[in-house]
Protein backbone atom coordinates (compact mmCIF):
# COMPACT_ATOMS: atom_id res chain seq x y z
CA UNK A 1 0.00 0.00 0.00
CA UNK A 2 3.25 2.37 0.57
CA UNK A 3 3.60 2.38 -3.44
CA UNK A 4 0.04 3.81 -3.97
CA UNK A 5 0.39 6.42 -1.30
CA UNK A 6 3.68 7.13 -2.98
CA UNK A 7 2.44 7.20 -6.58
CA UNK A 8 -0.83 9.07 -5.12
CA UNK A 9 1.38 11.91 -3.43
CA UNK A 10 3.36 12.08 -6.92
CA UNK A 11 0.56 12.66 -8.97
CA UNK A 12 -0.82 15.18 -6.62
CA UNK A 13 2.01 17.46 -7.32
CA UNK A 14 1.96 16.72 -11.31
CA UNK A 15 -2.51 17.16 -11.91
CA UNK A 16 -3.38 18.19 -15.30
CA UNK A 17 -4.80 21.56 -15.66
CA UNK A 18 -7.99 19.92 -16.19
CA UNK A 19 -7.64 18.12 -12.86
CA UNK A 20 -6.59 21.16 -11.01
CA UNK A 21 -9.70 23.32 -12.89
CA UNK A 22 -12.08 20.39 -11.39
CA UNK A 23 -10.36 20.34 -7.77
CA UNK A 24 -10.75 23.96 -7.05
CA UNK A 25 -14.54 23.37 -7.86
CA UNK A 26 -14.97 20.04 -5.66
CA UNK A 27 -12.30 21.04 -2.20
CA UNK A 28 -13.50 22.23 0.56
CA UNK A 29 -17.01 20.38 0.93
CA UNK A 30 -18.19 22.91 -2.38
CA UNK A 31 -20.74 20.26 -3.71
CA UNK A 32 -23.18 20.04 -0.33
CA UNK A 33 -21.49 17.88 2.34
CA UNK A 34 -19.47 15.50 0.22
CA UNK A 35 -16.00 15.89 1.15
CA UNK A 36 -13.67 14.75 -1.80
CA UNK A 37 -9.68 13.26 -1.94
CA UNK A 38 -7.79 13.64 -5.24
CA UNK A 39 -5.42 11.70 -6.05
CA UNK A 40 -6.47 8.58 -3.28
CA UNK A 41 -5.45 5.45 -3.53
CA UNK A 42 -8.41 2.37 -3.86
CA UNK A 43 -7.64 -1.07 -4.18
CA UNK A 44 -4.50 -1.08 -7.04
CA UNK A 45 -5.95 1.78 -7.94
CA UNK A 46 -4.92 5.95 -7.90
CA UNK A 47 -8.47 7.21 -8.76
CA UNK A 48 -8.26 11.21 -9.25
CA UNK A 49 -11.31 12.07 -7.14
CA UNK A 50 -13.20 10.59 -4.35
CA UNK A 51 -15.82 10.77 -1.81
CA UNK A 52 -15.64 8.31 0.44
CA UNK A 53 -19.12 8.81 1.94
CA UNK A 54 -20.32 9.23 -1.18
CA UNK A 55 -18.81 5.98 -2.56
CA UNK A 56 -18.56 8.16 -6.25
CA UNK A 57 -15.28 8.03 -8.16
CA UNK A 58 -15.01 10.52 -10.50
CA UNK A 59 -11.80 10.31 -13.05
CA UNK A 60 -11.35 12.77 -15.80
CA UNK A 61 -9.74 11.18 -19.41
CA UNK A 62 -7.79 13.08 -21.63
CA UNK A 63 -7.70 12.32 -25.10
CA UNK A 64 -5.25 9.11 -24.90
CA UNK A 65 -8.61 7.10 -23.32
CA UNK A 66 -10.31 6.97 -26.55
CA UNK A 67 -7.77 4.71 -27.85
CA UNK A 68 -9.11 0.74 -27.65
CA UNK A 69 -6.90 -0.40 -25.22
CA UNK A 70 -7.31 2.65 -23.37
CA UNK A 71 -10.92 2.08 -23.33
CA UNK A 72 -10.60 -1.78 -21.87
CA UNK A 73 -8.34 -0.43 -19.30
CA UNK A 74 -10.63 2.01 -18.24
CA UNK A 75 -13.62 -0.52 -17.98
CA UNK A 76 -11.36 -2.88 -15.95
CA UNK A 77 -10.13 -0.23 -13.43
CA UNK A 78 -14.34 0.70 -13.33
CA UNK A 79 -15.18 -2.77 -13.07
CA UNK A 80 -12.18 -3.37 -10.14
CA UNK A 81 -13.55 -0.08 -7.96
CA UNK A 82 -17.06 -0.88 -8.86
CA UNK A 83 -16.50 -4.07 -7.19
CA UNK A 84 -14.88 -2.12 -4.16
CA UNK A 85 -18.51 -0.35 -3.56
CA UNK A 86 -17.70 2.63 -5.91
CA UNK A 87 -19.73 4.72 -8.52
CA UNK A 88 -17.56 5.51 -11.24
CA UNK A 89 -18.30 8.59 -13.54
CA UNK A 90 -15.80 9.90 -16.00
CA UNK A 91 -15.40 13.37 -17.38
CA UNK A 92 -13.76 14.19 -20.54
CA UNK A 93 -11.37 17.44 -20.41
CA UNK A 94 -13.20 19.11 -22.84
CA UNK A 95 -16.21 19.06 -20.41
CA UNK A 96 -14.10 20.31 -17.63
CA UNK A 97 -12.98 23.29 -19.39
CA UNK A 98 -16.13 23.72 -21.75
CA UNK A 99 -18.90 23.11 -19.12
CA UNK A 100 -18.01 23.18 -15.69
CA UNK A 101 -20.84 23.90 -14.09
CA UNK A 102 -22.59 20.75 -16.14
CA UNK A 103 -19.96 18.32 -14.87
CA UNK A 104 -20.68 19.63 -11.31
CA UNK A 105 -24.57 19.10 -11.64
CA UNK A 106 -23.89 15.72 -12.91
CA UNK A 107 -21.66 14.60 -9.35
CA UNK A 108 -23.92 15.81 -7.18
CA UNK A 109 -26.81 14.50 -9.43
CA UNK A 110 -25.00 10.97 -8.62
CA UNK A 111 -24.50 12.20 -4.72
CA UNK A 112 -28.03 13.30 -4.45
CA UNK A 113 -29.92 10.65 -5.87
CA UNK A 114 -27.43 7.73 -4.67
Amino acid sequence: MDKFRARARALRTSQTSAESRLWQALRNRKPARWKFRRQHPIDRYVVDFVTLDGKLVVEVDGVTHSTPLEVRRDKARSDALEACGFLVVRVSNVDVYDNLEGVLEMIEGHLRFD
